[in-house]
């Protein structure tokens, strides 16, 4: 009876052994569930939710690949400067991604744009810059943006926007289908400047445009408040038996930020849609009052030019661009450059 009463007590104390050790068992947590990527196909092709939020994002971009050739040719580096080759070719690569992200409010679709920019001239000489920068909604855009002036024909040839067209701005610019009108203030910290001046200029331009059947326009004005000095663009397409014209005259009264290159220029191109993935333009314009003397244009001098762009479509998404242009002017001797590029966009 003592050995029975022995076993019985012993299996117990075994048991509750047993229970006690389960209950501080290691038990493995279940895996949360994957929240995939989401298509977000509200604001067109490209977009995707972040994960956790209703903002919907696209990134682009492209890769370059350049070629210039002509006297002393130059790379671009990054911050919209050249570095002079005592060579007459040289070659660079572009790195460019942007960031798009878009989100519904009350007032419209909020965005904000990243475009990030990298020129490499070679492995050590490279310049990293932010190509843009900005926020819009309801049709009003502030942050670092590109302006009007820097639209201009399609070929490689014509001369007609200003040589910084990337500034610290803030733009109202009202759309309809075919229309629109805007107002922008920029700063023109790095524009043209009079000697003796400081380069911190503010300028406003505006811009009208659109389109009425086959024609296009646009009319752009800007004055730099600094310099007092002011000028106009007139621009427009119209397509004509295999191609499309291109017209664009300039009066600019006086060297300022949104055109120093002449006192008045016209420019026209025929670009020619030779097969779907084959388009050639020739070109040409001629500069009233060309360059700058004592600060203002010189009226002793004026200039051409005339060239070709050839663009052509490889495979989706990845294009070559040739060109070749012929300027002269009345002081200055002649000169021929040209580039060819190899562009992949994503």
């Amino acid at each position: 009876m003592n050995i029975k009463m022995i076993l019985m007590s012993s299996a117990a104390a075994l048991a509750a052994f047993t229970s006690a050790q389960a209950a501080d068992a290691i038990v493995a947590a279940e895996p949360e569930p994957v929240e995939y990527v989401r298509v977000c196909d509200a604001y067109g092709s490209g977009y995707f939710y972040i994960p956790g939020t209703e903002t919907c994002l696209k990134i682009s971009g492209y890769i370059r690949f350049q070629v210039n050739a002509g006297p002393n040719a130059s790379a671009t580096t990054g911050n919209g400067t050249y570095v002079a080759n005592d060579s007459d070719w040289d070659a660079y690569t572009r790195g460019q991604v942007q960031f798009t992200a878009k989100s519904d409010t009350e007032y419209g679709p909020l965005t904000g744009v990243i475009v990030l920019q990298t020129n490499a001239d070679n492995s050590k000489s490279q310049a990293s810059l932010l190509d843009s920068a900005y926020i819009d909604i309801a049709g009003f855009r502030a942050g670092l943006f590109y302006s009007w002036w820097d639209d201009g024909l399609s070929g490689e040839t014509d001369d007609i926007g200003s040589k910084v067209t990337l500034h610290n701005s803030i733009r109202y610019q009202y759309e309809a289908e075919n229309f629109y009108a805007g107002i922008s203030v920029d700063e023109l910290e790095d524009g043209y400047f009079s000697a003796g001046e400081n380069p911190n200029n503010v300028g406003v331009a505006v811009g009208i445009g659109g389109k009425a059947g086959i024609f296009s326009y646009q009319i752009t004005a800007g004055y730099d408040t600094d310099n007092e000095e002011g000028a106009v663009r007139a621009m427009g397409t119209v397509a004509v038996g295999p191609g499309t014209l291109g017209l664009a005259a300039i009066y600019s009264s006086g060297p300022n930020s949104y055109y120093q290159s002449a006192e008045w220029v016209v420019a026209a191109e025929y670009a020619i849609k030779a097969t779907d993935k084959l388009k050639i333009t020739p070109a040409a314009q001629y500069y009233g009052n060309y360059g700058i003397v004592a600060g203002d244009f010189d009226d002793n001098n004026d200039a051409w030019k005339v060239g070709v762009t050839v663009d052509y479509q490889i495979v989706d998404n990845l294009y070559a661009k040739a060109t070749v242009n012929y300027f002269d002017s009345d002081k200055a001797d002649d000169v021929t450059t040209g580039f060819f590029r190899l562009q992949r966009a994503f």
